[in-house]
């Protein structure tokens, strides 16, 4: 694996390989690797504000997230559509992925609690990175989650 480079753009940014390579990637991890049919076209994507970070392999998309601002998925600041490529699995990609979708989000919206709906099992995952739980298990595309919150950062 090479270095990863990062990118984060509005939808209307993204040209028409990225897009077709962002939702590629998005649907072979939770619709065919989940097993998991499910509306990946929420009308989120395209919202103002709305930022997507794109981890490149060279020329592959190995990794994404979805940034959203306050108000559109939670009343805080989120993460969500978090996915890496099986090619990447197990090599600290994810871990990665979360930091640089961490930094934007404090980049683009500073001083903001991010809340996540994170699939239950990977509670202790998110755990690492600051996030606690602050819900009860729920079950959303027949997969069990929770919603953990990173409070805003103290200055």
């Amino acid at each position: 694996m090479n270095q990863i480079t990062w990118q984060s753009l509005p939808f209307d940014k993204l040209t028409a390989h990225q897009l077709y390579q962002l939702l590629k990637l998005r649907v072979d991890v939770f619709v065919v690797e989940q097993n998991c049919p499910y509306p990946e076209l929420d009308d989120k994507d395209h919202q103002p504000e709305v930022h997507h970070l794109l981890g490149y392999d060279g020329e592959s998309l190995v990794a994404c997230a979805r940034l959203l601002p306050a108000g559109i998925s939670y009343e805080d600041v989120s993460i969500g559509r978090i996915a890496t490529s099986d090619k990447v699995r197990r090599q600290g990609v994810g871990n990665t992925l979360v930091e640089t979708a961490l930094k934007e989000c404090h980049s683009l919206w500073p001083n903001q609690s991010i809340t996540i709906g994170a699939q239950e099992h990977l509670a202790n995952f998110y755990n690492t990175h600051g996030f606690v739980k602050i819900s009860e298990m729920y079950l959303e595309d027949d997969i069990p989650h929770i919603d953990m919150r990173l409070e805003k950062q103290r200055a």
